[in-house]
């Protein structure tokens, strides 16, 4: 079931700013503990399993995926030759609206999924729909003509002067269009997550 609830709830639960959005940063300064606790209560000791437990919901959280797609994203990564946990996050790293996101295109990745849903972004050209699409090293993500001068760009174009899109996305924000140059690297990926703890989580089921 998909949680419709307050967001900020979700960033307090996990302690961090999963969203993207300045505003929960702000909020989690006010308000660091997590939902239902006093700045006062004390945190009883996790167990593995809950550590586990929560360093999954937080990772799937952070990307916006139900527990069925991200379950089918480890499962695809268990399966490479490659060490599962890096597989995993530059599977999770290459998704169409996440590369929106960290192109600094959008405010957060669910207006990144928003974005792509509506075919606003083109492919090499090709209108791409699906916000799960995984790039590959030298495609070119392009807005659509007709969206370019969408008045929903000017704030973010705005906040993009100060933004620091990772080393593997050549991006330009004149022409709001980024090549995938590299693909990502297990540094390059976000590092709020212990993705040991997802892939134990997992493994034990």
């Amino acid at each position: 079931m998909k949680y419709t609830g307050p967001k900020a709830k979700i960033c307090r639960r996990f302690g961090t700013n999963i969203y993207g959005s300045d505003k929960y940063d702000k909020i989690l300064q006010r308000k660091p503990q997590a939902p239902g606790k006093g700045p006062r209560d004390r945190m009883g000791r996790k167990s593995e399993y809950a550590l586990q437990l929560t360093e999954k919901q937080k990772m799937r959280s952070m990307y916006g995926l139900s527990e069925k797609q991200f379950h089918r994203v480890y499962k695809e990564a268990a399966a490479a030759e490659e060490q599962t946990g890096e597989v995993m996050k530059q599977f999770l790293e290459r998704r169409l609206d996440n590369v929106v996101y960290r192109s600094g295109f959008a405010l957060t990745r669910l207006q990144a999924r928003q974005f792509v849903s509506h075919g606003l972004f083109l492919v090499n050209g090709v209108r791409v729909t699906v916000p799960s699409y995984r790039v590959k090293s030298g495609e070119v993500i392009t807005i659509r003509d007709r969206s370019k001068n969408s008045p929903v760009f000017a704030p973010i174009l705005q906040a993009h002067e100060k933004y620091m899109p990772p080393s593997w996305l050549t991006v330009n924000p004149g022409n709001i269009s980024v090549e995938i140059s590299d693909l990502p690297d297990a540094e390059a990926a976000e590092q709020a997550v212990d993705v040991r703890l997802v892939i134990e989580y997992y493994s034990r089921r």
